[in-house]
């Protein structure tokens, strides 16, 4: 591209708050996947931990306590399970665009000079990786089935008593109704729903369901970013109340 018709506003200003936020993630999750402690609260246990599947894990009472690891795992249980959202996060096609352009600046932007002589995309290892995003889809549909029954449970107080709510059961629902609009807003899910259908008029109700996840589709960067931003919430707001910085209010 000729250098009269590059971009000379501050085109770097976007992929530069992108940088700085998945820093901020990177740094915070990583360092409460490692912690290994005070991710569970009574009735709230954090989204970095659940389901929880090793022996090594909190008890719970009727919580997402599956010992699928026996004793010999002896590291955090959230490293058992973080890397299915992560891996769904990961090579989802938002973030892939996100990552590209803030790390590695291919592209930096619309307009701007590529600042690599040669181009693979992503043909080549390890970037070929990218293209299981579909089955990492899989994956995230059953995390979010657990954060749900999650949420649910926050409908009980600390003796497990049904029929209360706090504040934390209104973060958890917030959270787990954005991790549902980002899980189902995937193109991977559109496709699903609605690929490889020659004639929409004999499929009347996948139709109609394609429609509903292209419009979630739509707003998909704005769903990615809300639902990390929620699932961190939520984990420091169990963080808060484990550690006794906090007392949950309760509303009834």
């Amino acid at each position: 591209m000729a250098a009269p018709h590059l971009r000379k506003d501050r085109w770097w200003l976007a992929p530069a708050v992108t940088v700085l936020g998945l820093l901020a993630f990177v740094v915070y999750s990583t360092w409460r996947a490692f912690a290994g402690a005070d991710y569970y609260h009574a009735p709230y246990v954090s989204p970095f931990y659940s389901p929880c599947l090793a022996d090594n894990c909190a008890t719970m009472k009727g919580g997402p306590n599956w010992g699928l690891f026996g004793e010999w795992w002896g590291l955090s249980p959230a490293l058992l399970i973080l890397i299915f959202p992560l891996g769904f996060r990961l090579t989802c096609y938002y973030y892939r665009k996100a990552y590209y352009r803030g790390f590695w600046a291919s592209p930096p932007a619309c307009a701007v000079a590529e600042p690599h002589k040669t181009y693979t995309g992503e043909t080549r290892f390890p970037l070929i990786l990218q293209n299981i995003h579909r089955y990492f889809f899989y994956a995230a549909l059953l995390v979010a089935a657990v954060l749900t029954w999650d949420t649910l449970l926050g409908f009980r107080d600390a003796e497990y008593a049904w029929g209360h709510m706090g504040l934390g059961t209104l973060i958890f629902l917030v959270n787990i109704v954005l991790i549902w609009a980002y899980t189902l807003s995937c193109h991977s899910c559109r496709h699903i729903v609605g690929g490889r259908l020659r004639h929409f008029s004999k499929h009347p109700v996948r139709y109609r369901m394609w429609g509903w996840v292209g419009k979630l589709n739509e707003r998909h960067m704005l769903l990615a970013w809300a639902s990390l931003v929620s699932v961190a919430l939520a984990d420091f707001y169990v963080y808060l109340l484990a550690t006794g910085a906090f007392t949950d209010p309760r509303f009834f």
